[in-house]
């Protein structure tokens, strides 16, 4: 399609907030299986993915996001070395995982329609880390896949959709689904959560994750980055059966990215702390979370 100035993306937020974003290109428009599927050159952002018409990934900032959502918990396990990933179709959160001297990382998506859209329209999200010999890509449900599986994960990356009503995650939030992949855990094994919004008007998605989660595992913490395209700070759940969840020790983790010789553009062991502190406001929206339960998943009401 030619270029135009006047094209506009309109992006449903909550039912009395909306996004617009002046499109300079389309790259990619379709409908797989499971959601809709949009690929845009924005003025503002660059290439940017959108599925189900909602922000997920932006040229300017991802590496912010998918830092944030990986690093906490690969720099906090010791010796990390079967990763799995829930979603995560754009590839760029297997990239920053394979960072780290890891012998094998399972990346399981539903939609293989939107990982092939990915490779073929956005390759500077992956980064060749889908040829990667380490890389076991599955085209599959991970509830799934956690389900059967016989396998065992240092750590587990949960980079989901946030749920909706028709969407392909709604039962990956669930307390049931939690305790499934705490059972595939290794002894010292963790679960990093993107947990959508930490806004005053919606963050008690992100609270529900967290109530979710402290009904299985004993320590659980949350933390924030603002990420610049999504116009907000973002949540994201760190738990773990046994480590304590601590960076405060610098040292440590100035250690493990020297051995294993990570280069990073945001996240550092000055910043790691810091995104564990909340603002005030999160405490009113205690009473609002809730254990998110198979028979009642949460739905994005947008």
């Amino acid at each position: 399609m030619e270029e135009s100035s006047l094209l506009w993306y309109e992006e449903p937020f909550t039912e009395g907030l909306r996004f617009l974003y002046r499109v300079k290109r389309i790259i990619y428009r379709g409908r797989s299986k499971f959601q809709n599927i949009d690929i845009l050159d924005l003025e503002a952002f660059g290439k940017t993915l959108f599925l189900d018409g909602k922000i997920q990934s932006a040229e300017i900032d991802e590496y912010i996001y998918h830092e944030a959502l990986v690093h906490p918990a690969m720099l906090l396990h010791p010796e990390p070395k079967k990763v799995l990933i829930l979603g995560g179709g754009e590839g760029a959160t297997l990239r920053e995982i394979l960072k780290h001297p890891v012998e094998e990382v399972y990346m399981v998506d539903i939609d293989g329609e939107l990982v092939e859209a990915c490779r073929k329209y956005m390759p500077e999200w992956p980064n060749g880390a889908f040829e990667d010999k380490r890389t076991r890509l599955i085209i599959d449900d991970a509830r799934n896949f956690v389900f059967e599986t016989d396998k065992k994960f240092d750590v587990v990356i949960s980079d989901l959709t946030e749920p909706l009503e028709e969407g392909p995650s709604k039962l990956l939030f669930t307390e049931e689904f939690y305790r499934k992949v705490k059972e595939i855990l290794s002894p010292q094994g963790l679960i990093a959560v993107q947990s959508g919004s930490a806004d005053p008007l919606y963050g008690f998605f992100f609270d529900s994750v967290f109530k979710t989660l402290k009904e299985v595992f004993s320590e659980v913490k949350q933390y924030l980055t603002f990420v610049f395209s999504f116009q907000m700070l973002w949540g994201f759940t760190l738990a773990s059966k046994d480590l304590e969840i601590n960076f405060e020790n610098k040292e440590i983790f100035y250690n493990r990215i020297k051995s294993r010789g990570i280069q990073l553009e945001y996240i550092d062991p000055e910043i790691l702390p810091s995104l564990f502190v909340l603002p005030r406001y999160l405490d009113k929206l205690r009473d609002k979370g809730v254990i998110i339960k198979d028979e009642k998943p949460f739905i994005w009401e947008a």
